[in-house]
């Protein structure tokens, strides 16, 4: 009998975890949303709903505040945040994703905007303005609660003039003033960051890394890069080169890269060249094909992804013995393939490093595979705008 009330009860607080759970995605997705635009969009009843918003209330997750909808008075329900917001933008070669976080670094919003390969600077940052406006507004927000914007980019930052490093590498996008446009539209710090960097920086903050001192971060999206931490704190290099593991020559008489050396690694594990090793048997696929295909057990798909990953891992393996890392986590798109991504990725590593090491070297996949450079990038923003002089 004992066990039996046992099971029911465990039972029952494991469906109470479940629902509270999908409230919280349910906003967290779409914004600030009525009860009963709760219990519609996730299938849960009215009288569940107002039971988890109290408790969500009374435990700070949750705040409410009374509305109209349809000519009816509603109870709106939004996530509680500290005062004051950063924004994380990271822009890609192919998608502009933007994170909204809280001084708790609670994650407020997330949304992905495709974009064409080739896109233009002022569409694109207007783009991110729109979203900027569209995402403060779904979530109940002032514009005057943004305390900064980081900015991440696919591409080599000089940190101390906050541009584009390395000419070429995003296309378009060499010497535009990315800070100007969100300082002139929201008065407000805005920093400028390698994505890979950011990455590192959520990853350590709130991620697989949370907690660890000394670890790099390598993001395998279209073209690969890796964000180096030490005893706690960022290595960018002089000129913002650091971790660039994507321009370290795998082929001396390989392809030309962006960069204008040849035979980089990046030339053989970026996206167009991926997918192409699959063009006559697949058609045209993207990045995001291969990884969803691979992961439905499609056995060509697969066999890319561990190739790419034995090259990626054996490039790392050189800068984790300069660097000695105690953890190696590995994000971006090739990271939501899983372990058909980290298990040849870690055994590449493995293979090429100390043997006798005391402590084997752990991989792990990012905790926020997708998001963790426009997350690391708000992080960093609110970090750094703490920092300055206040009027």
């Amino acid at each position: 009998m004992l066990e039996h009330m046992a099971k029911f009860f465990g039972s029952q607080t494991a469906l109470r975890e479940a629902n509270r759970a999908t409230l919280l995605d349910r906003i967290h997705r779409s914004g600030a949303m009525t009860q009963i635009e709760i219990a519609e969009a996730t299938g849960l009843s009215t009288a569940t709903v107002s039971t988890l918003v109290r408790q969500l209330v009374d435990e700070g997750k949750l705040v409410t505040q009374n509305t109209t909808r349809n000519g009816r008075r509603a109870t709106l329900v939004a996530l509680a945040r500290r005062e004051g917001l950063g924004i994380g933008l990271a822009i890609a070669r192919r998608e502009l994703r933007l994170a909204v976080i809280d001084y708790a670094k609670t994650i407020i919003a997330e949304h992905v905007l495709p974009l064409a390969r080739g896109h233009k600077t002022d569409t694109t940052l207007e783009r991110a303005m729109v979203l900027i406006h569209e995402t403060m507004s779904n979530i109940g927000a002032a514009p005057e609660e943004i305390k900064g914007i980081g900015v991440a980019v696919s591409a080599p930052v000089d940190h101390r003039t906050q541009t584009i490093a390395v000419p070429g590498i995003l296309p378009g996008w060499d010497g535009v003033d990315l800070i100007g446009p969100f300082h002139e539209a929201f008065h407000v710090p805005v920093t400028v960051d390698n994505d890979s960097n950011c990455a590192a920086i959520c990853e350590g903050s709130i991620g697989a890394a949370r907690g660890k001192n000394n670890f790099i971060c390598v993001d395998t999206s279209d073209g690969v890069g890796a964000g180096i931490m030490i005893d706690g704190h960022l290595m960018r290099g002089v000129t913002g080169l650091a971790g660039e593991i994507g321009h370290i020559q795998v082929d001396p008489l390989g392809s030309i890269c962006s960069c204008g050396n040849r035979g980089c690694l990046n030339t053989v594990v970026d996206e167009q060249r991926l997918v192409s090793l699959l063009t006559v048997t697949h058609g045209n696929m993207t990045l995001d094909d291969l990884v969803s295909m691979a992961n439905e057990g499609d056995p060509g798909c697969r066999r890319v992804i561990a190739d790419a990953a034995v090259r990626i891992g054996t490039v790392a393996a050189d800068l984790c013995i300069a660097v000695d890392p105690e953890e190696v986590i590995v994000s971006g798109q090739l990271a939501l393939a899983a372990e058909l991504f980290t298990e040849p990725f870690q055994q590449a590593l493995q293979r090429l490093l100390f043997p006798d090491a005391v402590t084997p070297m752990q991989v792990l996949t990012a905790q926020y595979p997708a998001s963790c450079s426009a997350l690391g990038a708000a992080m960093d923003v609110l970090e750094f705008g703490d920092k300055q002089p206040h009027s």
